[in-house]
């Protein structure tokens, strides 16, 4: 018997044999990954002592996943196409790593994982073991670019992962379990955005085994007809495949992906020959089976197979109960590895030649290994973009902070934009870009939008590349995607709401952390984080939007990893970013805001500035060169603090001009950190130049001031340090009564000042009732005129 199929080729009898032939191997090989750390070939009786002390891994999900590999290898050597496969399901590492190996990817990556006995032993004691890799679909794992450790981001990684790859398809599986988080249910909207033209396809692969971890999903027992609904209202034509006899499963998949990639190819054909194309919808397959199939169906007269009771390991007793023992040896023996392996324990030559050859293999994949295929950022002059300022009047110049970096990725787009109108960097954004000052970038593209467009839509369009959407889970994942795939990126966002998807930037450094200790990875772009609309100028929007709360997440993760800027103004900002655009493997978190601020460098000081990560501002400073040590050092980091430092300054200057003072400005937040603690950490010697060793310091922060105290453990007498930062008190009010509200005004700045130095000088009374008495005014005054002080609201340095 044999069906015909799309592509023109048929699905024979001996080809399907030989699929579930490869299924077999690669459920064995699941089953021996969890379980065994010896007779890995059951060459003997299984004993207890062949069985791992601890037993770790998930075999519900894996048959599952191990059948969607093996049909797209037969679908890829049909079709000679670029496939790169993405594992939503939590715990399915170990059959990825199944079908990765009997490829041969994994040993030509590993060779100490050989293509033989040894290796099969090597491969199933390194599994979920001290030493070895994670259960998860790790950045161990060839072709992986998404872990699933955290649930939710598959369909989102997918997606930019396809932007900009015109010849790549996405294999997304979404399992039971993450099909019931936010983000997966946000990222069913990629039709909207996805460009058959010039980006590649998604093929999700919603397989609904019907039960996560201890009950039901909802999905799972929702009727395929209301599922299939739910995604068609969403912009896919979803295919049904449902059962448990695998050959009649096995035929029914094949035909949904070769139905699912002509229609892919036939949308893009259309597109890519100018044709304009109305009311697209994606093919998706919704792929119902049991849950741990061909596993024990029933353990001590429990139901098993296809409930929640075969999500992890579904035999668990087996190395003191003798009948589980048995039943895992028969279980594994219904693989037949007798067939699978030669005589020398290498996967038989006829397995092998099931899959695709090179780079065609999905765990071989550029596209999974991105830094492989990933070119230089083609970067601007920034001295095209830089602010003109007076260096003999610094601080009197006002701007809006962001708007250079706006201009600056508007000729990033120009300059990476390719003939087909693809790329290699986008900016994403949740619904902000004009907000947030960047809208310079639609003088290159447009928004990314696939839906019907009105007459009054501003900067929307079929071919634009500026990703915005109302979900920072969406827009920070997809460029995570788009990155891991070998392209470039920024994803900015008001600072309070980049905690929605903290987790998710956390998971990354996790796994740029890992990366690093891989020679096979090749490094990637780094992940540019850009958080602006801050805390202390979000007086308009109030408490909700008031939150600095991302640089704490980030300090405590890995130092090879994580970097925080806080420029002061725009030219630093372009300095910065120029860097951040160039660097790999990190992630940048940028906070600086939109607002119009006070700018204080030349370009030239800005670079010489952020390349020290911090410096004296001499100019700010009344201690001289040869004069006395400061009385006391004013820190500063962020361009708020640095405002308010700067006027509590000019206040100790002339009320009392005996006190020397010392400015500092950090502009590298991790350089505050020993040395041995941070690849950026100031010496030890550096740090004493910038902050004395046994002087009190006034330090301005933009966030928490824990953050800073944390940072500075390990440093001389860090008890002398004394920051003012952001205190969790704040509503809709004004930009001053802000830093008033949290006791980071000038005027606090200068009391502390005063209380702090080393000596009272002359005027320090005077200086006290001053700032006590402009404090009560500034109350009474806010109330009555609705706006700040003149003295405050116009103040400049001089």
């Amino acid at each position: 018997m044999t069906e015909q199929v799309g592509t023109g080729s048929a699905y024979t009898d001996d080809e399907l044999h030989e699929d579930l032939r490869w299924w077999a191997a690669a459920n064995y090989l699941t089953v021996a990954q969890i379980y065994l750390q010896d007779n890995v070939l059951l060459r003997e009786p299984l004993r207890a002592e062949h069985i791992k002390p601890r037993l770790l891994g998930h075999w519900g999900t894996s048959p599952g996943l191990s059948m969607i590999y093996t049909i797209l290898n037969r679908h890829i050597v049909r079709t000679d196409t670029d496939w790169i496969y993405i594992a939503g399901p939590g715990h399915g590492g170990p059959a990825i790593v199944a079908s990765t190996y009997l490829e041969g990817t994994y040993s030509e990556i590993y060779p100490e994982v050989s293509l033989d006995e040894a290796g099969v032993r090597a491969l199933c004691r390194q599994f979920s073991t001290p030493g070895g890799i994670p259960s998860h679909v790790s950045v161990e794992t060839p072709g992986s670019i998404h872990e699933g450790g955290e649930l939710g981001y598959a369909l989102v990684h997918a997606a930019g992962a396809a932007f900009d790859n015109p010849d790549l398809m996405v294999a997304c599986v979404i399992g039971d379990g993450e099909s019931e988080t936010g983000p997966l249910s946000a990222s069913w909207k990629l039709p909207a955005f996805l460009n058959p033209a010039r980006d590649g396809a998604v093929l999700p692969i919603l397989h609904l085994n019907g039960a996560k971890i201890s009950g039901p999903t909802v999905p799972g027992r929702t009727p395929t007809y209301d599922v299939t609904e739910y995604l068609s209202g969403q912009g896919w034509d979803a295919i049904e495949v449902a059962g448990d006899d695998p050959e009649q499963v096995f035929r029914d998949f094949q035909r949904a992906v070769d139905e699912s990639y002509v229609a892919v190819r036939a949308l893009q054909e259309r597109a890519r020959g100018g044709e304009e194309v109305e009311g697209i919808r994606w093919p998706a397959i919704v792929l119902r089976t049991p849950k741990g199939w061909t596993g024990p169906h029933k353990v001590d007269g429990e139901l098993v197979e296809g409930t929640f009771r075969a999500h992890q390991v579904p035999l668990h007793g087996v190395r003191d109960n003798p009948e589980h023992l048995a039943e895992l040896e028969t279980w594994m023996r219904s693989y037949a590895p007798q067939e699978i392996f030669d005589d020398a324990g290498a996967v038989a030559a006829s397995v092998r030649a099931l899959a695709p050859s090179g780079d065609k293999r999905m765990g071989a994949s550029p596209y999974a290994n991105g830094g492989r295929v990933r070119t230089e950022l083609p970067l601007p002059a920034i001295a095209d973009y830089a602010l003109d300022v007076d260096p003999e009047a610094p601080g009197a110049t006002v701007h809006e902070t962001t708007r250079v970096l706006g201009e600056f990725m508007r000729d990033i787009y120009r300059a990476t934009t390719t003939a087909d109108g693809g790329g290699t960097f986008r900016l994403f954004c949740p619904d902000e870009t004009h907000s947030n000052r960047l809208g310079a970038v639609f003088e290159a593209t447009a928004r990314a939008w696939q839906l019907p467009i009105e007459y009054y839509d501003d900067d929307l369009s079929p071919t634009g590349r500026v990703m915005e959407v109302l979900s920072e889970h969406l827009c920070e994942g997809w460029l995570e995607g788009y990155l891991l795939t070998g392209r470039h990126g920024l994803f900015a966002s008001y600072e309070a709401f980049t905690m929605v998807c903290a987790s998710m930037i956390i998971q990354h450094v996790k796994w740029l952390q890992h990366a690093h200790e891989l020679e096979w990875r090749a490094p990637v772009s780094s992940l540019n984080v850009l958080l602006t609309s801050t805390c202390w100028r979000n007086d308009h929007n109030g408490f909700s939007h008031q939150g600095p709360g991302m640089i704490d997440a980030l300090i405590p993760l890995s130092p090879e990893v994580v970097r925080i800027w806080l420029p002061p103004d725009s030219n630093t900002l372009l300095s910065i970013s120029n860097h951040c655009f160039r660097s790999v493997d990190h992630v940048n978190l940028i906070v600086v805001d939109k607002q119009p601020h006070l700018q204080y460098l030349t370009l030239d000081a800005a670079e010489e500035h952020c390349a020290a990560g911090a410096s004296i501002w001499r100019w700010a400073s009344t201690e001289r060169e040869g004069g006395r040590r400061p009385d006391i050092v004013l820190a500063c980091a962020g361009d708020v603090p640095t405002q308010e430092l700067l006027a509590a300054a000019q206040l100790l200057r002339d009320h009392t001009p005996d006190l020397v003072t010392r400015v500092v400005n950090v502009v590298d937040l991790m350089g505050l950190l020993p040395p041995a603690d941070h690849p950026h950490g100031f010496s030890d010697e550096k740090f004493e130049s910038l902050f004395t060793d046994d002087v009190h310091c006034i330090f301005a922060f933009h966030g928490y001031s824990r953050a800073v105290h944390e940072l500075l453990h390990g440093r001389p007498d860090a008890d002398r340090f004394h920051v003012r930062g952001f205190m969790e008190q704040g509503t809709t009010t004004t930009p001053f009564d802000m830093v008033v509200l949290n006791r980071m005004s000038r005027y606090h700045l200068a009391l502390e000042a005063v209380r702090r130095a080393t000596w009272r000088p002359d005027g320090a009374d005077e200086l006290e009732n001053f700032c006590r008495s402009q404090l009560d005014r500034h109350r009474s005054y806010v109330v009555e005129h609705l706006e700040d002080m003149p003295e405050v609201r116009d103040w400049r340095w001089s």
